[in-house]
């Protein structure tokens, strides 16, 4: 017979998740072990791997989790006000958030597994989420259904944040993101901005 899953409250999940986020802050996804979450917090061991069976879906989760908004949860009645949202409570806000992104994504590509966990549990759900936000902006009239660009919406929102890091060696903070949206992400579908087609100034350009 399977043990019965103990279900933790709310607020002890948030305890493990703030501290996942801590120690992956503060060692990397390599050193970071369940017997350190578990010291951390006061926990044992196997409730940890009874609640997420393995360290790849414990770190996706909290991942997800540490989220201050989720895609679903975004409905502010406009295609520009969601994506401004989105951009406001987006990773990478700071240095420390920019660097746990880097450290992560050299771990997936090292480890299928967490690879793994991290597109079931964070990407997809994620993507899932904008393509109903994007949706509703079709019903909405403000975006033709046949625009070319719907489908690589995803890919414009992720490029925004690796390329500020690699051209810019800067993370991409809200300000820029609100920028890169009413500069490239609205044009291309076609979502006219309070620039009118403008030319939007360069406010985060680095000097050499």
């Amino acid at each position: 017979m399977t043990p019965r899953r103990t279900r933790l409250t709310p607020e002890r999940e948030g305890e493990l998740f703030e501290a996942v986020i801590d120690l992956l802050a503060e060692v990397g996804y390599e050193a970071l072990t369940m017997d350190a979450v578990a010291a951390r917090t006061h926990s044992s061991k196997a409730t940890l791997y009874r609640q997420w069976k393995s360290k790849p879906q414990l770190v996706a989760t909290a991942m997800r989790k540490a989220k201050p908004v989720s895609v679903e949860d975004i409905d502010t009645g406009s295609l520009r006000g969601d994506l401004r949202e989105l951009a406001a409570c987006g990773p990478g806000r700071t240095e420390t958030d920019a660097a746990l992104i880097r450290g992560l994504a050299h771990a997936v590509h090292e480890n299928p597994d967490l690879h793994r966990a991290m597109r079931e549990l964070l990407v997809e759900p994620e993507i899932i989420a904008l393509g109903g936000l994007l949706r509703r902006a079709v019903d909405r009239g403000e975006i033709d259904p046949d625009r070319p660009a719907l489908a690589f919406v995803p890919h414009l929102m992720v490029g925004a944040f690796l390329a500020r890091q690699m051209v810019d060696d800067r993370p991409a903070d809200p300000d820029y993101l609100l920028d890169y949206i009413d500069a490239v992400v609205l044009p291309a579908l076609g979502v006219r901005t309070p620039h009118n087609g403008a030319h939007v100034p360069n406010r985060h350009r680095t000097t050499a």
